[in-house]
């Protein structure tokens, strides 16, 4: 099938979230948890987490346009923390559905039979049961003028990482954690790892 950009954009509106959505390949599955100056707790599902760097070790992620109240952005901007916690296989369902919009007076956890849990007096909740679970405080946020989106960064502060997964070189293997990615918007899978290559150099 061959798309050109004047077809694209004269697909049917949800045709072409999906069709747009899935283009890019697998995401990252993510659960991002904030808490209010009125110590209302939020969680929610996101499919855009990027490494940014290691030195300092930054993560990023982004936001829709702000025109409405985005829960997870206001809270980040009010706080300055927040998580990343990665969904597993036995958490789908409930981490997908923290996808619905509820108000700033609700939280997802009280939706859901997500456990909020705090570690190491950090401000914004972790979700108990994730096999890595990233405490990151606000460094920098970037307006993305082609379509109004946020890239909002933050620097890793607090790492928590289930022992098992971590190997000697200190390779986290997300697949024994039964981390999950996401296919487009709803799809949800398990990958598995065919194999790990060595360090590439210019061949002679």
């Amino acid at each position: 099938m061959y798309l050109t950009r004047a077809y694209i954009d004269s697909l049917e509106h949800l045709y072409k979230i999906n069709l747009i959505n899935s283009v890019s390949g697998f995401k990252s599955a993510n659960l991002i948890g904030t808490k209010s100056t009125k110590n209302i707790t939020n969680v929610a599902v996101f499919s855009s987490v990027v490494h940014y760097g290691s030195a300092p070790p930054i993560l990023g992620f982004v936001v829709r346009p702000s025109s409405v109240r985005r829960n997870t952005y206001d809270n980040i901007k009010e706080t300055g923390y927040f998580t990343i916690n990665h969904i597993h296989h036995d958490i789908i369902e409930d981490a997908h559905h923290t996808s619905a919009k509820y108000s700033s007076e609700i939280s997802e956890f009280d939706k859901t039979n997500l456990k909020e849990e705090y570690l190491n007096d950090f401000y914004a909740p972790f979700v108990e049961g994730c096999p890595i679970k990233i405490g990151l405080k606000y460094i920098d946020e970037y307006y993305i003028k082609a379509n109004g989106t946020i890239l909002v960064l933050g620097e890793i502060i607090d790492l928590h990482i289930n022992d098992s997964l971590i190997k000697e070189d200190g390779f986290i293997d997300l697949l024994e954690g039964n981390v999950t990615a996401i296919n487009g918007l709803d799809a949800y899978t398990v990958p598995k790892i065919k194999t790990r290559l060595s360090y590439q150099r210019p061949k002679n």
